[in-house]
């Protein structure tokens, strides 16, 4: 067996499933899931019908670099959303189509990373598990960044210059997961010029890009900033994305991976031994979804109404974020983040996901501890039903 295996964590969700062992919730009270980042609206049928419609493309096999009208239409997305002049990506070099960002995002650490090298990934504290993995059975080091309490920014001034050297490669997620911080166009540029000068690879997770409150002031995304500052080739910058969030379509495993050519040229060649082509079903549905955004805007209205009703109920009784991005609340707890979850599974049948199970104990704190990320994923009635639940939880203790 790979000896690195032994060095990976237990999921998040693994561990979530010992802590409710044992539990009798009380009956009569349906099980409300807020732990998991699952979108449960509809997907919308247009995406579902393209797919129907091109059943009969899965006579062949198709190209691991995706299709030419799919890259086409993802280009084209990314020029409208990011402010990049219409020709500057180009679909062959600058773009490749994935099954899912999360095999991009751990993918993407076995092309960059020299094992040879003492190397090391930086990652935001708390994470997305996959950074860690990734950069584990990589051989590399990783090297967690304190996200700071108040913003939910990773703290990237308590890096040392010596790791900054060392560096191969840099997760970022912005919006980010779980505490819906957005970087700025400055923090964005500022770690591109660290990236030129040390020589690594930002791989930037923006699956939660087009989901935020204020229509007028969406997040940036890496490649818009690298081209703004002048850095036209990309370089040494990876956008991801997804249509599970944007799209409400977890189901159909539809990403892409944009930037840096020369980066993704070796990507691709990776990908091509892994096996990693999207079904040209797949495709052409994805292409629908890229070329659509009434869907995208009329989700985002819907994630106002959960945010809006859940932070009145919630508001009085818990001391909760305001997310500039992103599906997830993350609150402070009254108690520690593990038994105020049993306690809302015992009492309450409601599921959220202990803050501490997202992040690392580094020098004897951790960042999670004393929150939890409720991901407001369900329908905008099981929300309220969910919150007024949870309110009930707090105030009797």
């Amino acid at each position: 067996m790979n000896p690195d295996l032994q060095r990976l964590h237990a999921y998040p969700f693994e561990r979530l499933a010992r802590l409710r062992e044992g539990l009798s919730p009380p009956p009569g009270l349906e099980p409300i899931a807020l732990s998991i980042g699952e979108p449960r609206e509809s997907t919308p049928g247009f995406i579902g019908e393209a797919l129907l419609e091109h059943l009969h493309t899965l006579s062949s096999y198709p190209l691991t670099r995706g299709g030419g009208p799919l890259r086409e239409a993802i280009a084209a997305w990314l020029s409208r959303r990011f402010g990049i002049p219409a020709g500057a990506l180009d679909p062959t070099r600058h773009v490749l189509p994935v099954n899912g960002t999360r095999e991009a995002l751990f993918a993407i650490a076995q092309t960059v990373i020299d094992r040879g090298a003492r190397p090391v990934v930086l990652l935001p504290n708390p994470f997305y598990q996959i950074y860690e993995g990734a950069a584990l059975l990589a051989g590399a080091e990783p090297w967690y960044i304190p996200c700071d309490d108040n913003t939910g920014k990773p703290r990237f001034e308590t890096v040392p210059e010596a790791v900054w050297a060392r560096c191969q490669l840099l997760y970022l997620c912005t919006p980010h997961n779980p505490t819906g911080a957005v970087l700025g166009e400055d923090e964005l540029q500022d770690l591109l010029e660290r990236a030129e000068r040390h020589d690594f690879v930002i791989a930037s997770d923006e699956c939660y890009s087009e989901i935020y409150p204020d229509e007028a002031h969406p997040p940036p995304g890496i490649l818009g900033v690298a081209w703004r500052a002048g850095n036209t080739d990309f370089s040494r910058a990876l956008a991801f994305h997804s249509l599970s969030k944007r799209s409400n379509a977890p189901g159909l495993r539809s990403g892409f991976v944009a930037g840096d050519a020369r980066v993704l040229a070796a990507f691709l060649r990776y990908r091509t031994y892994h096996g990693c082509a999207m079904p040209p079903p797949a495709q052409a549905a994805s292409r629908a979804a890229w070329m659509d955004e009434a869907h995208v805007t009329a989700s985002r209205a819907r994630y106002r109404d959960k945010f809006r009703a859940v932070r009145q109920i919630l508001a009085p009784v818990l001391e909760l974020n305001d997310p500039a991005g992103g599906f997830y609340l993350w609150p402070r707890t009254p108690v520690d983040d593990e038994t105020f979850t049993r306690r809302l599974l015992a009492e309450a049948n409601v599921a959220v996901l202990p803050g501490r199970y997202l992040s690392r104990t580094i020098h004897g704190h951790n960042p999670g501890e004393r929150h939890v990320r409720i991901a407001l994923v369900a329908p905008l009635e099981d929300c309220v039903e969910a919150a007024e639940r949870i309110r009930a939880v707090v105030e009797r203790w």
